[in-house]
């Protein structure tokens, strides 16, 4: 059995999950989030307090699906409780963030600024000019515009200059020492 889909989900007091239809429904304090479950071998049994995520079946397919969709809905239920960050670093000459209004202009060494239209259910929030922190009930929505916001311009191995997590290192390269013909 799988180790992460035997774990129940503990499901604190002003959160609701429903179930209709294969379709998961869960609300709270931040917003609602719903998930078609696609298997048919898994089946979800709301207790006291609880979801527990079960298989009906030991093929190879639901077997997979089990714990994959034991942590969708754990961050559903995470997300609409608490939310979820992303912190992220510009690190260079000159590069920094701006906010106007809901977008974020981003000054990273292009000839033109970067303009940011974060989606719907995404909120852009600049602290100090060189950090941007992308916040949402969704963690696979707040982590692909993360991912969105690294890919305009991503670290370089050298100085280190370009778009990082927070919580990122990276790893640095020695600079080439030497003149022409040098071996």
């Amino acid at each position: 059995m799988s180790r992460i889909g035997r774990l129940p989900i503990k499901v604190n007091s002003g959160i609701s999950v429903a179930i209709n239809n294969n379709l998961v429904t869960v609300k709270g304090p931040l917003g609602t989030l719903t998930q078609p479950i696609e298997v048919r071998g898994i089946q979800l049994e709301i207790n006291e307090g609880e979801v527990l995520v079960k298989r009906l079946s030991e093929q190879k397919e639901v077997k997979a699906a089990h714990g994959l969709y034991r942590s969708l809905v754990a961050n559903m239920v995470h997300g609409v409780e608490k939310g979820f960050t992303r912190a992220m670093v510009l690190s260079g000459v000159g590069y920094k963030a701006v906010k106007n209004g809901d977008k974020v202009t981003l000054h990273v060494g292009y000839s033109q600024p970067v303009d940011l239209n974060p989606p719907a259910g995404i909120t852009l929030e600049v602290p100090i000019p060189a950090e941007v922190v992308v916040k949402g009930i969704d963690k696979v929505a707040v982590g692909q515009f993360a991912a969105d916001i690294k890919a305009i311009r991503k670290p370089e191995p050298f100085h280190g200059y370009g778009i990082r997590y927070k919580d990122e290192t990276i790893l640095r390269k020695e600079i080439e020492k030497g003149g022409k013909g040098k071996k």
